[in-house]
């Protein structure tokens, strides 16, 4: 019998209720899933169904009412450097360039940035296709190409763990489509454990290996399902029947709930 490998995140009974003027706000009951090293995980559900809720608790943003939040392992009390996080807006200092920005962690971490910093900040960039771009301000760069210096921030300190809050929802649909690809292109490069929240069918399934489905609130899981697509994947999967029924069925899935 082999050994069981430490999944790299776990949710376990997982239950986080709000405090708020008009009475407690039941957020999130009995979560329960795991993500396994270099999985790629998204999270789909309606608007408040404590998706995001989900990404901050692992984060150590917030701590969960009831349940267990744990990674490799290890419950959670606090920010990991191992655990990058990437927001639905990249929150770039605006009076520093790109690579400022993109070394701030370590600045903010230690109070200094080595030339070895410099240096993996620049490779990074690299990886994220905005070399050239070093010197420029983030004003003078388009919402995706911020969005790219966020992923590359959130690279920065190697985590092994890549938490990603609808990063492409404020971007245009033809640029939300490539910033996919791009993801997916990094990801196979420089393997991470990435937990995407979403609200779009269509990107968690190009995206993800695995598609865990909410219910509005309170936020429990109604469907965890692998998707059905070989990696590597590209333009064609757009294309590919097996997608278009597999994206029909979570549809189906999340109206059927709604109703």
């Amino acid at each position: 019998m082999g050994v069981t490998e430490t999944p790299a995140m776990r949710f376990s009974g997982l239950g986080q209720v709000f405090q708020t003027r008009s009475g407690p706000l039941e957020a999130l009951r009995g979560v329960e899933f795991d993500v396994a090293r270099h999985e790629f995980v998204a999270v789909l559900g309606p608007s408040g169904c404590g998706k995001s809720t989900l990404l901050r608790m692992i984060a150590g943003l917030i701590k969960p009412t009831s349940g267990v939040v744990e990674v490799f392992g290890l419950p959670v009390d606090g920010p990991r450097d191992d655990v990058g996080i990437v927001f639905q807006k990249p929150t770039l200092l605006p009076w520093a360039n790109i690579e400022d920005n993109v070394v701030f962690p370590a600045k903010h971490k230690t109070g200094m940035v080595s030339q070895k910093d410099r240096e993996t900040a620049r490779r990074i960039i690299k990886t994220v296709g905005l070399e050239g771009f070093e010197a420029r301000m983030p004003s003078e760069l388009s919402g995706g190409m911020q969005q790219r210096v966020g992923i590359a921030r959130a690279l920065f300190m190697n985590p092994d763990i890549l938490l990603m809050d609808e990063p492409f929802s404020a971007l245009d649909a033809l640029t939300r489509e490539v910033m996919g690809f791009e993801l997916l292109r990094i990801w196979e490069s420089q393997p991470k454990t990435v937990l995407f929240i979403t609200h779009s069918i269509s990107e968690a399934v190009l995206l993800a290996d695995r598609v865990v489905v909410m219910s509005e609130r309170p936020g429990h899981i109604i469907e965890d399902i692998k998707v059905p697509l070989s990696r590597p994947r590209d333009m064609s999967a757009d294309n590919a029947k097996v997608l278009h029924d597999f994206t029909g069925h979570l549809r189906n899935l999340l109206l059927k709930r709604a109703a």
